[in-house]
Formats: C-alpha cells, sequence, structure tokens
C-alpha cells in the first residue's frame, strides 16, 4: 500500500511540491517576524525621541517660568507676585481643560478615529 502511496506521489511529483510549500511557509513566518522586528525598532525609536523632545520642553518651560517670575518680582517689586502671575498662567488653561472636559475629549476622540480609518487604507 505504501509502495503505491508513494509511486503517485513521485509521479504527481507531489514530494517537491510538498517541500516547496513548506519552504514557502517558512519564508513567509521569517519575513513576518523581520517584519515585527522592524516596526517594533520604528515605535521605538520614535518613542524615545518623542520623549526627549518633551523632557527637554518641561525642562526649559521650568526654567523659563522661574526666571519669568524673578523678573516680575522685581518689576512689581514684591517677593512673591511673579510666581502667582506664573501660576496664573498655567491656571487658566487647566481651568479651561477642566470645565470643556467632554469637547473637548470628543474632538481628539473623532481626530484620532480618523486619522486610524485614514491609516489602515
Amino acid at each position: 500500500m505504501d509502495s503505491i502511496k508513494d509511486s503517485i506521489v513521485k509521479f504527481l511529483r507531489l514530494d517537491n511540491l510538498i517541500s516547496n510549500l513548506t519552504g514557502y511557509v517558512e519564508t513567509q513566518v521569517k519575513l513576518a517576524k523581520l517584519e515585527v522586528r522592524d516596526e517594533v525598532a520604528k515605535i521605538l525609536s520614535r518613542g524615545l525621541v518623542i520623549g526627549s523632545v518633551i523632557l527637554f520642553a518641561f525642562l526649559f518651560l521650568l526654567f523659563f517660568s522661574v526666571g519669568l517670575a524673578h523678573y516680575l518680582n522685581g518689576v512689581f517689586e514684591q517677593p512673591f507676585i511673579g510666581y502667582w502671575i506664573v501660576a496664573g498662567f498655567y491656571a487658566l488653561p487647566c481651568l479651561l481643560f477642566l470645565i470643556f472636559n467632554k469637547p473637548i475629549s470628543a474632538h481628539f476622540e473623532k481626530y484620532f478615529a480618523k486619522h486610524i480609518k485614514n491609516k489602515d487604507k
């Protein structure tokens, strides 16, 4: 029975087809792994760059705010008024975000949904 099966496989050249198909599947798996590695590397590098930019922007904002507060203290000749003014500049957007939280969130949700939908095409 096995000899008949082997004869049919050899006659139809299925052994070559099976080995080629196996090689193709293995190659596709390796290619998928390489693509995933490339995407992960891109995401990590973008994250590192964005994180660095955020860190330096935060440090700039921090030192700029302290310098501005010191300058305003000298202008108004009060020891703490500059710090209160700078704090007010930060409190205003914070309050606006708290008050208009739902509309802002809905706007960003629509924007990101549209952006992701366009990226899938």
